[in-house]
């Protein structure tokens, strides 16, 4: 580690705070229906549809209107993505996906996950890329953004019986957040290098005499809304260690801070919404202090390199460098890592299949960890709030009293709700992956052997249940059954999830707004932080540490004992 690169670190994320403070206004502006200057689309997007943008919902219309529009946008995806030979725009003239891959695509870019069981440039054609996944980035994104605008609302007003309304909030998400940042963000990846055409591929002639095809696409826009969506599906198979998706330090800075500043806006959004900045400020640096900790554990395992390579003799300088980018160092890619772990962005520009055991370990832990730091554009901010709930439940245990967030009681139906969309992680992670370790048609797709095999395994369904996206590396992912199991993780982790949130917000939306009194927890101070983040940590080491104890934590022991896998 060094002083440089941790001031890389530290600009990053600085610029992210800056930023995220006027647009976590902007975003209660929006929520509250003050940002109009495009209107009169709005108004024509509206009268299309037959909706009224003023009738409230209920949380039972909200939730319905949701899962409405995803299994549209799954059903037209899927179709898309088998009948893409027959479409145009295909100048590579690729055939369509088989079932099962169409079915896992499908199903991934529309739960915000992202997962890709294939090569974008070597499978997808260029209406795939753009009508198909870019359309679905921008979908799944506003889904979660409105219904973590619909949670913040349960706690704004004492005895409310809507939530807003989804059509409305799905509509001004896209119109006034996604797209002007998404044209900022994709015109500053274009000045930086990355390829927006709808050219064919060039094939260019090497040194040696061979022959080279480099891809092309409409690249840099898709790139925007992937990061700024939380989505993290690459247009190229490598992700962002391509160099077309990773040109430089600078567009990988800029990565960054795209898929960090809405998470984090939204958290400030929710203190404006709810009338105190501090509870969002709270929240906040629950989410930034995890962040740094996990790059400061990545950025250490990482740079003290492989001890098979040190026991050899390998100059130690940088570290182990196997599967990242010297272009980017050690720094960046620990950020990197960390925050899209973090924000339930699938984006990577490293292979974590070359991280030391340790250095694995800090990713698959983040998204263990229920994908809340800061988590995806809205998903982490209800999912934050949902761990909140519990901390003051548990502060209200310690002290004999109804426990209260911000004038609501937290009681037996809200704890029930909060923790059945809280264990839906453990279930489907820990479910799937026990039964994959022991069916040869899944084993047949482990790479490794041993506790690294295991750490492959459980990082498959940790990011497809955690709506994460990335991979771990050392799988071979397109078969039926993963592409049919992963799948179905991937739903189970955003709706059987956001199911029981929504109920839970419409209970507390009902509750009275209650004054606070000499008994009431201040949850916008370091107390009630640290003890959000150790719940946040407590149940995650509970539910997760004997299978990271058998993956790579035993990995790490037997690697210090000079045997690998």
């Amino acid at each position: 580690m060094t002083l440089l690169g941790w001031a890389q670190i530290a600009l990053v994320l600085g610029c992210v705070v800056a930023a995220a403070i006027p647009l976590g206004r902007y975003i209660a502006s929006l929520a509250a229906g003050r940002i109009t200057f495009l209107a009169p689309l709005e108004r024509a997007l509206y009268a299309a549809a037959g909706v009224d943008p003023a009738h409230g919902m209920g949380w039972r219309g909200y939730t319905l209107a949701m899962l409405a529009v995803n299994l549209a946008g799954f059903l037209l995806l899927y179709a898309m993505l088998r009948l893409q030979g027959v479409l145009p725009f295909n100048p590579q003239g690729f055939a369509g996906l088989s079932p099962w891959l169409a079915f896992n695509t499908a199903v991934s870019f529309v739960t915000n996950t992202n997962w890709q069981a294939y090569s974008g440039e070597a499978a997808l054609s260029y209406t795939s890329q753009m009508a198909g996944l870019a359309v679905q980035n921008f979908l799944s994104a506003a889904t979660g953004i409105a219904l973590g605008l619909a949670f913040a609302r349960a706690f704004a007003g004492g005895g409310v019986k809507n939530l807003g309304n989804f059509w409305a909030d799905f509509v001004r998400v896209n119109l006034y957040l996604l797209l002007p940042l998404a044209v900022l963000v994709g015109f500053a990846f274009v000045a930086m290098g990355m390829p927006q055409s709808l050219a064919t591929y060039v094939e260019a002639h090497t040194l040696e005499g061979g022959t080279q095809v480099i891809p092309l696409g409409p690249a840099a826009f898709q790139i925007a809304i992937k990061h700024l969506g939380t989505n993290g599906g690459g247009f190229f198979g490598t992700n962002s260690a391509h160099p077309f998706e990773g040109p430089s330090a600078l567009a990988t800075a800029l990565q960054v801070w795209s898929h960090q500043v809405i998470p984090c806006a939204l958290a400030l959004a929710f203190g404006h919404m709810v009338g105190d900045i501090r509870q969002g400020r709270a929240l906040l640096a629950v989410m930034l202090g995890y962040v740094v900790v996990a790059t400061a554990l990545v950025y250490a395992a990482e740079a003290a390199g492989n001890p098979l390579h040190l026991a050899a003799g390998l100059d130690a300088a940088q570290g182990n460098m196997e599967g990242k980018e010297l272009r980017f160092g050690q720094a960046l890619v620990a950020l990197f890592t960390a925050t899209t772990t973090g924000a339930s962005n699938g984006a990577v520009n490293a292979m974590f299949d070359s991280f030391t055991p340790l250095g694995g370990l800090v990713p698959l832990f983040m998204i263990q960890l229920g994908e809340v730091l800061p988590g995806g554009v809205g998903s982490g901010l209800y999912g934050m709030l949902v761990f909140a709930l519990l901390a003051v439940f548990v502060a209200g245990l310690m002290v004999g009293r109804t426990p209260e967030y911000l004038g609501k009681k937290v009681q037996a139906r809200e704890v029930k709700l909060a923790m059945l969309a809280v264990l839906v992680l453990p279930a489907t992670i820990l479910g799937f992956s026990a039964v994959a370790m022991v069916l040869p048609a899944a084993i047949g797709s482990i790479q490794d052997q041993g506790p690294h095999g295991l750490s492959e395994m459980l990082y498959a369904y940790t990011s497809a249940t955690g709506n994460n996206g990335s991979a771990f590396g050392g799988l071979t992912a397109d078969t039926p059954w993963l592409n049919t199991t992963l799948g179905i993780a991937m739903l189970l982790g955003r709706f059987a999830y956001v199911v029981p949130v929504m109920a839970l917000a419409g209970a507390l939306a009902a509750k009275p707004k209650l004054a606070p009194s000499t008994g009431t927890l201040p949850t916008h101070g370091a107390l009630f932080a640290g003890l959000l983040a150790g719940v946040i940590l407590i149940l995650g080491g509970l539910q997760f540490m004997p299978a990271l104890a058998l993956g790579p934590l035993a990995e790490h022991f037997v690697l210090a004992a000079g045997k690998t896998f």
